[in-house]
């Protein structure tokens, strides 16, 4: 199930063989981003249900939002079936049903665990207002981590600046930034109000938007590629959030790195909200050990 917002898709899904109704233990987490929220629901250690919903002006809400689109049409289950949840995210203080609240970074190494197998060892996770360089352990542990200034020009919300700029949807944007037959001069990668100025400019002078994408884009992976050599990237490597949606960024990632990412089972996006109820999971079991 999708729904537009303005350029941007929406998200449901829940596995079709997983019954809840047969589950001993039910964890959920929750994590609020600055330009999308989601929701994972596991039964028994399993992935059951997600959401990825559009973060509205409310922290509180959006996680609201996304619990229930995660609930939606399961009749019976509601949110009192639930045995612990885990908020995270830059919002997850606000996530009003949470019992405790863990940060993004601990949230991602161990989702990622979970997606891309114990041997992952550097995470790179970008999204709406930061990057994030994790390095971890094969369970899940973050051994550690970097992240850039809070400059939209090196995150999702600059390459949402671009879409909108160019009249695109997100999805569009990586594939079309690859139809080029060489890379153009790099557009400003620290400043998105830099940024947006130079390519209207370039869009004026008749630069076509294929080479505009390509100019933003290919600038920004050289400056997450910056961030990942300072704090070492080991060949297992894999790529959480939004942009790792992006072929185009994908593409010029692993071309100027030398290596190839690891392939992700599931949806790039949630991986933060499943680590977030991985580790809810692991706190009841603790609490059930003691």
């Amino acid at each position: 199930m999708t729904e537009e917002d303005g350029g941007w898709n929406a998200a449901c899904w829940t596995d079709p063989e997983i019954n809840w109704t047969e589950g001993e233990m039910i964890t959920a987490g929750v994590d609020v981003g600055s330009v999308s929220s989601q929701a994972v629901i596991l039964v028994d250690g399993q992935i059951y249900a997600y959401a990825n919903t559009r973060t509205g002006s409310s922290s509180p809400h959006s996680a609201v939002n996304a619990i229930h689109k995660a609930l939606e049409d399961k009749e019976g289950f509601t949110l009192d079936k639930i045995r612990y949840i885990v908020g995270t995210g830059y919002g997850r203080v606000n996530v009003p049903f949470a019992q405790k609240t863990i940060t993004e970074i601990s949230c991602h190494a161990r989702g990622a665990n979970f997606i891309f197998g114990p041997g992952v060892r550097t995470v790179l996770d970008m999204g709406g207002q930061d990057c994030k360089v994790i390095r971890c352990d094969e369970k899940g542990n973050v051994v550690n981590f970097l992240m850039n200034d809070k400059c939209a020009a090196g995150t999702g919300r600059g390459i949402e600046v671009f879409s909108k700029l160019l009249g695109l949807s997100i999805e569009a944007v990586g594939e079309l930034s690859l139809k080029v037959r060489e890379e153009p001069s790099l557009i400003s990668s620290t400043c998105v109000v830099f940024a947006k100025s130079e390519a209207s400019s370039l869009l004026r002078e008749g630069v076509s938007k294929e080479e505009v994408l390509a100019a933003f884009i290919s600038a920004m992976s050289r400056r997450v590629v910056s961030l990942l050599e300072r704090i070492g990237i080991e060949k297992e490597f894999g790529i959480t959030g939004g942009i790792a949606k992006n072929k185009g960024m994908i593409v010029r990632l692993e071309r100027e790195l030398g290596i190839k990412s690891l392939s992700p089972t599931i949806d790039p996006q949630i991986v933060g909200a499943l680590g977030a109820a991985l580790i809810a999971r692991s706190i009841v079991e603790k609490k059930k050990r003691d």
